[in-house]
């Protein structure tokens, strides 16, 4: 697993989260490191060395079509 994300910001947390959730909903593998006991020490995703190239393009995707692409594909997972 090499590290695909990373921040220490505030919000890192969440953000890592919504990142896995991208990539695993896509099929790529991705997992979490950091401790929410110290967040000042911030948050990693990390995916399979041979998904990088992958999960960046879906993450970037994900990034340019921004919030109203994610609420439109939930709407349609519920039905």
């Amino acid at each position: 697993m090499v590290t695909l994300w990373s921040s220490n910001a505030v919000a890192a947390e969440a953000e890592a989260d919504v990142i896995r959730g991208v990539l695993e909903s896509n099929g790529i593998p991705a997992m979490v490191v950091g401790a929410a006991q110290y967040p000042n020490l911030g948050f990693e995703v990390k995916v399979p060395r041979g998904k990088v190239r992958e999960a960046e393009e879906l993450i970037e995707a994900a990034q340019k079509d921004g919030p109203a692409a994610a609420e439109a594909a939930e709407a349609e997972s519920e039905l």
